[in-house]
């Protein structure tokens, strides 16, 4: 069983985070969702206090996706569901559309719509953990601080870092750091393929602050015909800290 946190009631609406954060990605956004729907977040297997998946099981995005769906029979919920998910957690979406699972998908900055994985997004990733690894008193120090910590987000989460509480990007950090799951499932990040057939409504996001999967990783070739296209104005790669309602909006919206 995947960790989770859930808030709210009625149609289930799932929650999926990027790689190497964990449900505190959502945090933000988690009581204006649970206003209208019954939220589950989940720690995806591998991150925050999730387990990997069991028996040498390949963390693909396709068996991530898998695992989800046997998640939520566990649940009791045996019916497509909405999935909204970021980045990692996106891809993931798209992959659960694909296999019947879901009524709905919301992915904002999804990851997987490249034709090469972008080389840059393994130096920051890769840098921020080792960073983080090799100097965890000057990690925790800067974070403290509202510029410092404006600029160590700005590019793998979003421009606005320095409005996140400090004890909140220290989790995320650490959430980052001790993700046990990171390099084999970043090692299985190779692209989304195959989704011209899926079938319930696709809402894709890019804000245009995102500069951390950029033009290039914004090909729209695997998607099906029907998806909805749109760039909201200053999001970075992770927006829900510097635009909450907004980012429920668009859920609900697109979920609806």
């Amino acid at each position: 069983m995947w960790y989770f946190v859930e808030k709210g009631q009625g149609r289930p609406l799932v929650l999926l985070h990027g790689i190497g954060m964990s449900h505190q990605a959502w945090q933000p956004v988690m009581d204006v969702l649970a206003a209208h729907r019954r939220v589950i977040a989940f720690d995806v297997a591998g991150f925050g206090r999730s387990p990997l998946l069991a028996n040498g099981t390949a963390p693909t995005m396709v068996n991530l996706a898998i695992q989800l769906g046997n998640v939520l029979k566990e649940l009791a919920i045996n019916e497509p569901v909405d999935i909204a998910g970021n980045s990692m957690g996106g891809w993931i979406a798209l992959e659960a559309a694909r296999l019947g699972l879901a009524r709905s998908v919301v992915a904002i900055s999804p990851a997987g719509l490249w034709q090469t994985r972008p080389l840059h997004a393994k130096y920051v990733f890769f840098g921020l953990r080792r960073m983080a690894h090799l100097f965890p008193s000057l990690t925790k120090h800067s974070l403290k601080i509202g510029l410092l910590r404006e600029l160590m987000m700005a590019v793998p989460l979003s421009i606005g870092g320095r409005h996140i509480p400090a004890e909140t990007a220290l989790a995320l950090t650490m959430d980052f750091v001790t993700a046990e799951g990171f390099e084999q499932t970043f090692a299985h990040t190779t692209r989304f393929v195959n989704g011209q057939d899926i079938q319930c409504p696709v809402t894709i996001a890019f804000g245009t602050h995102d500069w951390l999967l950029t033009k290039d990783c914004r090909q729209t070739q695997e998607l099906p015909k029907h998806f909805r296209w749109l760039e909201p104005q200053g999001w970075g790669h992770v927006p829900m800290w510097k635009d909450p309602q907004g980012v429920a909006e668009l859920i609900l919206q697109g979920s609806a």
